[in-house]
């Protein structure tokens, strides 16, 4: 597989890095991302790929389920260094369709890491079982499942709001938060918040 990345690499060098001089060139000793995207691992879900963003548009942090976890350092320092340092003016949480993390919810886990990070986001799930009534067949299952991707970025826009950097730059005008939904089966990016 590394060969392949290899390879795939020798092509980006040839048909779009020694063709773009003038993007690429100051890229090497500086960035100017307008966005910070927040988005999840998930390995079908590239930001820069279903957006159409070039190299040093997106300042990306990914995570399993995109979420914001509330008092992470690791988090906190992403956030701090996009909206002090590199002064983006946009703040993406990007959710999508088939989310394994969200479907994680719903099972038991002997896994150490895993069902812990998953609490950040169990409020989207506790939101959406509170309003609808238990699916009866695997079309309203997935309906369901739906609903709590989208009900899950709007609550990791509600965690990014506890982080005092972003109060301050939201207060200021300085960012705009924007919640994101990519649909898998149809590649299309839609704004939800």
């Amino acid at each position: 597989m590394i060969e392949k990345f290899l390879d795939g690499n020798k092509r980006f060098l040839e048909e779009d890095f020694a063709k773009d001089p003038e993007h690429y060139g100051p890229l090497a000793s500086s960035q100017h991302p307008t966005v910070l995207w927040i988005g999840c691992s998930d390995s079908r879900v590239n930001p820069e790929r279903i957006t159409g963003a070039k190299a040093g548009e997106v300042f990306v942090q990914r995570n399993i389920g995109n979420i914001v976890p509330v008092h992470d350092w690791n988090f906190a320092t992403v956030l701090e260094y996009a909206l002090n340092h590199l002064k983006v003016g946009d703040i993406v949480i990007c959710g999508h369709s088939d989310c394994g993390a969200i479907k994680g919810l719903d099972h038991e886990s002997t896994d150490a890491y895993i069902p812990l990070w998953l609490n950040n986001a169990m409020e989207a799930k506790r939101r959406v079982d509170g309003r609808m009534q238990v699916p009866k067949n695997p079309e309203e299952e997935k309906i369901r499942r739906r609903l709590i991707e989208i009900e899950n970025v709007g609550l990791q826009l509600e965690h990014l709001r506890t982080y005092p950097p972003v109060k301050a730059a939201e207060k200021e005008g300085r960012v705009r938060l924007h919640g994101l939904y990519f649909d898998l089966a149809t590649g299309e990016l839609k704004k939800i918040f």
